[in-house]
């Protein structure tokens, strides 16, 4: 039997845009109190009242995700607001392009902060709150590079994989007291691709083709899907799932087509 998520409060970082605030619309719409994060609190505000407006329930918290301490205040507040906490959805995120040997160590540890530090920081608070009320869902957004690693997404692509690791490992270590869910999309119309530029330091090289691009909507609905049925790992595209399963099972196949889609950074 499907989950009924009415009444069930979800928190969700990285709300202001892209797949966060699509994916607070659509719980929203199932009934879930959402609370809202970001660093951005005018636009998780401008996204409460569009939730409210349509008779939703809703609260924007200011969130870095790099703080431990900004992680444990948004369970705190979504449990002082709503009751309860019923699912957490680790969102939060960037990317950052150019070659494993350029870029500067400082670039890779700040993304690996709010990536996958990040990642912890937002899932443990809620932990205690699952435990006590025997039940709970983490959700992680990952990615498809998770599986791979993309030229030029070095950084990027590491960060994906260690939340799919811990997502893995969290499944089975919580098994039968909490679900665990990594989600891996592929190229989405958001404003990412803008973040990455304007955290690269170079020309732009690892942007998803034309075609291989889905909208945070659709995403969203997957995730929907997700917490009424729970399931370990969602997809968004069948083919990039089977690209990425054939690119592990056979490593120089998947080397000869990085190799012929991305040409060697000069500069």
């Amino acid at each position: 039997m499907p989950t009924d998520l009415t009444g069930l409060p979800v928190a969700i970082t990285g709300a202001s845009s892209g797949i966060g605030l699509a994916t607070a619309i659509a719980c929203a719409g199932a009934g879930m109190p959402v609370a809202l994060a970001a660093r951005r609190l005018d636009r998780l505000e401008d996204a409460v009242h569009r939730i409210t407006a349509l008779g939703g329930r809703a609260i924007a918290v200011r969130c870095d995700v790099t703080n431990p301490a900004d992680c444990r205040a948004l369970v705190d507040r979504t449990v002082a607001e709503f009751g309860s906490i019923y699912s957490v959805f680790a969102n939060a995120g960037y990317g950052i392009e150019g070659p494993v040997h350029s870029v500067p160590d400082e670039d890779f540890r700040a993304l690996m902060d709010t990536n996958f530090w990040g990642t912890l920081h937002t899932i443990r608070p809620a932990l205690p709150h699952f435990f006590a009320q025997g039940r709970g869902h983490v959700l992680i957004c990952s990615s498809v590079v998770s599986k791979m690693g993309i030229p030029y997404l070095s950084a990027y692509s590491v960060s994906k994989s260690a939340q799919d690791h811990i997502g893995r490992a969290m499944r089975l270590e919580l098994r039968g007291r909490v679900h665990v869910s990594t989600v891996h999309p592929i190229g989405t119309d958001t404003e990412f691709s803008q973040v990455v530029t304007e955290h690269s330091r170079g020309p732009r090289k690892a942007r998803s083709p034309e075609g291989f691009r889905q909208t945070p909507e659709f995403v969203a609905g997957r995730i929907l899907a997700c917490l009424r049925r729970p399931r370990g790992e969602v997809w968004t595209s069948t083919p990039a799932r089977l690209l990425a399963a054939l690119g592990t099972a056979w490593p120089s196949l998947a080397d000869h087509i990085l190799a012929k889609r991305f040409e060697p950074w000069r500069g």
